[in-house]
């Protein structure tokens, strides 16, 4: 858990310096493919963790609930970056949709983005019942653009 949040976080700092346009982050568009895919497998790690012990499969731990959604919510910001000009082609199941209704995408994103950070808050408490609520809003956000922008 440590190397996985301790990777997740050298992740983020290395990609919070980049200050050029997302096309020019990566040398190829296979590159940003990777790149998303790994930021939204550590996020849906850490995401899994903490729905994990709101639906009862996995026992309940505050601290690390707590944890685990922080990550998420860090890592949940990093992907979108990565969804520029040609990564629509190759080892991805990221719809064309995504590039021609893009402010729809957008803003999916960010409701997601919001939930997680009301998801890290919930955690914070330690209480249970609110890590209910608020992982219900999360993975509804993530079920909403998956359904519209995610092949199966």
């Amino acid at each position: 858990m440590k190397k996985i949040t301790a990777l997740a976080l050298a992740i983020g700092a290395l990609a919070a310096t980049f200050v050029a346009p997302a096309s020019a982050q990566f040398a190829k568009p296979a590159d940003a493919v990777e790149y998303r895919q790994g930021a939204f497998t550590v996020m849906q790690h850490h995401f899994g963790q903490v729905a994990g012990m709101a639906a009862g499969k996995i026992p309940f731990d505050a601290k690390v609930a707590a944890e685990s959604a922080v990550v998420a919510e860090y890592v949940g910001k990093l992907p979108f970056a990565a969804f520029g000009p040609g990564t629509n082609k190759g080892d991805t199941k990221a719809k064309a949709s995504i590039w021609t209704n893009k402010a729809k995408f957008d803003d999916y994103a960010s409701n997601m983005q919001v939930e997680m950070t009301k998801l890290t808050a919930a955690a914070n408490t330690g209480n249970l019942d609110a890590i209910k609520v608020a992982v219900n809003a999360a993975g509804g956000t993530c079920k909403s653009c998956h359904d519209d922008f995610k092949s199966k």
